[in-house]
């Protein structure tokens, strides 16, 4: 075994959502095994911002393109294969939906509910994220419908 890991890998990564009939939905995929449901996420790209290597992972992982908000939602941690990773969060309003992109064949994606998504969302440092942007959905909502019109 090797010692302990001294440095955290960066990570970011987008809540795609979109706003139907009034309710907020958010778009969630599988991990690549189709165990999991999760967010859109990646390390960052040398070169590239925070919220464009999201927006980079969110058409990769999900087929989803809209204009991320620059704006941190937030950031939580997890452990995988030995490391910790620090993901730092970002608003997706979707604004195209494609069947073709890259991992197609790998994930399944669904649209919910607000709170269904947090329902099945695994890491209780996200689902709180999640929770944050549903409690200021009003103002995000608004704002980003804005921008997408």
């Amino acid at each position: 075994m090797r010692g302990k890991v001294s440095k955290e890998l960066n990570q970011s990564g987008v809540i795609p959502y979109r706003e139907r009939n009034g309710k907020i939905e958010i778009l969630l995929i599988t991990t690549r095994d189709r165990q999991s449901w999760v967010i859109p996420k990646g390390g960052i790209v040398n070169g590239m911002t925070p919220p464009d290597s999201a927006a980079k992972e969110a058409w990769e992982e999900a087929g989803v393109i809209g204009q991320v908000d620059v704006n941190e939602l937030g950031t939580y941690k997890y452990r995988k294969r030995g490391k910790v990773y620090r993901v730092k969060m970002y608003l997706l309003p979707v604004e195209m939906i494609s069947n073709n992109y890259p991992e197609a064949n790998k994930r399944y994606r669904r649209w919910l509910d607000a709170n269904q998504a947090i329902k099945l969302i695994k890491k209780d440092s996200l689902k709180r994220i999640l929770k944050g942007f549903i409690q200021t959905k009003s103002h995000a909502c608004s704002s980003s419908l804005e921008f997408s019109q």
